[in-house]
């Protein structure tokens, strides 16, 4: 199968604000598909979700389709200007979160690449020799360095285990298959080091279509495989394709729409292969032999059709998966609201699922 290069348009100059960027939007041609024109609604906060996460869908303003799509990136330089204001502000959430977990965090390297390792200050018996391999998300493109522990720490101090969080290299300079790379090569040399039986590997969005990528790689590649994986809301498919990137679009409150970043991201991410190469929409590669696999979503993320579309594809390959959907979730809102009683209970789930494999699988 052959394809154009999906590589982003780069000759726009910047416009006057530094924060909004001019770009083309031509709505898709559905004049040909079967379709149904549904009328616009207002929506109101889930009144079925816990006070705290009604609180914090209610402090931040959602923007709007346009929005998202006039504030997107145009050319290299603009997605450097965004990309450090995007980590600017997460770096700050860091700081934030640890003065609230007691977790050391300390730098590495390992095969060249950079990582993280996150110790919880308790460590849960079950887990004494274990580590799980962190993979973040942020769309391919944002949240290199220190933003990168956002899940790490949570993982580390809700789950009880020691975390090494990648630090993959990303775009603009680094497209495909670079990120790929890295997260295979860390695990590779944990798994040597620690042996893959006391391995987990996991992680959000784009962090998680990169854990799926990187297990088919694993399979692909006859290298010995982790006890469990974590895929959250996972990127695995990153064409515009799943049902709910339409039927939630606006409704999410993180992704908004597939339209701005989302699309450009991809495009920035793959380079010059196709967006449908298997290993950059993993939903398109092999599931079979893949170990125990849970997986996350909510009822208003725009990536729940990915999500239960790889739980399908892993249920139909004979894997074991434990699927979750949470009531009221926009895209990733487990770590976005990381203070909410669903996400506590989401890392509670997380702990229950990785004990019993270490129940069932562990010497």
């Amino acid at each position: 199968m052959t394809c154009s290069p999906s590589s982003p348009k780069l000759s726009r100059p910047k416009l006057s604000k530094p924060d909004a960027f001019e770009r083309d939007h031509t709505p898709p041609d559905i004049s040909d598909v079967p379709h149904r024109e549904v009328p616009a609604k207002a929506l109101a906060l889930p009144s079925t979700v816990s006070d705290e996460l009604k609180s914090a869908i209610s402090r931040y303003p959602i923007p709007s389709v346009d929005e998202v799509i006039n504030n997107t990136p145009q050319s290299v330089e603009q997605w450097r200007e965004m990309i450090q204001i995007r980590n600017g502000a997460q770096k700050k959430k860091i700081k934030q979160m640890r003065k609230q977990f007691d977790v050391d965090v300390s730098l590495e390297k390992i095969n060249g690449v950079t990582v993280r390792r996150l110790t919880p200050n308790t460590i849960a018996p079950e887990f004494k020799n274990k580590v799980f391999i962190d993979v973040h998300g942020g769309g391919y493109v944002f949240f290199a360095g220190l933003p990168s522990i956002e899940e790490s720490l949570l993982i580390a101090h809700r789950v009880g285990i020691t975390v090494i969080s990648i630090d993959y290299r990303m775009p603009p300079h680094a497209p495909f298959p670079a990120a790929l790379n890295d997260v295979v090569s860390v695990y590779s040399s944990l798994a040597a080091e620690h042996g893959a039986h006391n391995l987990f590997i996991g992680g959000t969005s784009a962090g998680a279509g990169l854990v799926l990528s990187a297990v088919q790689t694993l399979i692909k590649t006859q290298q010995p495989l982790p006890l469990a994986v974590y895929a959250g809301t996972p990127w695995a498919d990153l064409t515009k394709t799943g049902d709910t990137l339409f039927t939630n679009e606006s409704i999410d409150r993180i992704l908004v729409t597939y339209e701005g970043f989302l699309a450009a991201s991809a495009s920035l991410y793959a380079g010059q292969e196709c967006l449908t190469h298997p290993s950059i929409s993993p939903l398109n590669g092999n599931f079979a032999g893949f170990p125990p696999t849970f997986l996350l979503s909510g009822t208003r993320d725009m990536f729940l059709s990915d999500t239960v579309r790889v739980n399908r594809k892993l249920r139909d390959a004979q894997v074991r998966t434990q699927l979750e959907v949470f009531e009221g979730l926009s895209h990733a809102d487990y770590v976005v609201a990381y203070d909410t009683p669903e996400s506590h209970s989401v890392y509670q789930e997380l702990k229950q699922f990785l004990f019993s494999m270490c129940t069932i699988r562990c010497d």
